[in-house]
């Protein structure tokens, strides 16, 4: 059984402290290598990139971004080698069972050296027999599978969208975005200050997100906050007398941004009761 690499995330430097020692001193029972710390989710994520650690020891509550929506985009991340998550906690509740359900572990704080032993020995083992029977590809998207249907009892409303850029995986706020347009196989976020791309659909961001934003049209959704208005779209330029036609279509003024979305008949009351 080959040493697994372990990362850390936690937003208390006393309880990644505890967890340092707490590996230094299993070494004899459960040989492992603490690849990094984290204190915040976008650290987290980068050293994911960087270290490809085996197993993440992922704190359940932290201020901005919890554990629960981290592990979420750690998944959608679509990493190269998918971590397996312990979360860790200091609430004992109804969602823990689920973990264990589906192959998960939990660690409760204060946590015990044995404990932690037991939780990285019972990853690894039953790593190496799902191995065993699935291809490596199959692997990754079992245990994806098994970590989304066991975050899905308690999965609450995410605050962030994570995008793969430069081999780096950038947490967007959703509060940020003005509109998603879906643009061939991709789906672009726009900010007020630049536009990122996508993989996931407007269908599953709607369904997860609809309190947030609306759909404009077919192809694209706003943000409720950044609508500031409706505009008849120009339908053509009259050479003749040199001004613009004002076409029978509408289209929304976003807050921050030049760009106007055509409104969908379909989409148009929907529009207007948010304007009046």
């Amino acid at each position: 059984m080959t040493r697994p690499a372990i990362l850390i995330v936690d937003d208390e430097a006393p309880a990644r402290a505890r967890m340092t020692t707490l590996i230094s001193d299993i070494q004899d029972s459960c040989p492992c290598d603490l690849v990094g710390e984290a204190a915040d989710a976008q650290t987290a994520l980068d050293l994911l990139m960087e270290k490809n650690p085996d197993i993440v020891l992922l704190d359940v509550q932290m201020p901005g971004m919890t554990g629960i929506e981290l592990a979420q985009h750690i998944i959608h991340a679509k990493l190269e080698k998918s971590p397996a998550i312990i979360f860790v906690t200091a609430y004992d509740d109804y969602a823990l069972k689920a973990f264990e359900v589906h192959a998960m572990d939990y660690l409760l704080k204060p946590v015990r050296a044995t404990r932690l032993s037991e939780a990285l020995l019972r990853v690894a083992m039953l790593r190496m027999q799902t191995q065993l029977r699935l291809t490596q590809d199959q692997t990754q998207s079992h245990s994806q599978n098994l970590l989304l249907d066991a975050l899905k009892p308690i999965t609450k409303t995410r605050q962030n969208f994570s995008v793969l850029e430069k081999n780096r995986v950038l947490l967007i706020p959703v509060r940020d975005v003005l509109f998603l347009k879906a643009e061939q196989k991709y789906v672009t976020i726009q900010t007020r200050t630049r536009a990122y791309l996508t993989e996931e659909s407007l269908v599953s961001i709607e369904a997860e997100l609809g309190e947030v934003f609306v759909r404009a049209h077919r192809n694209a959704l706003v943000a409720r906050d950044a609508i500031m208005g409706v505009e008849r779209a120009i339908h053509a330029v009259d050479n003749e007398h040199e001004h613009e036609k004002n076409s029978d279509s509408w289209q929304v003024i976003v807050r921050d941004s030049a760009e106007r979305l055509p409104i969908s008949r379909r989409q148009w009351p929907a529009i207007k009761a948010l304007v009046r």
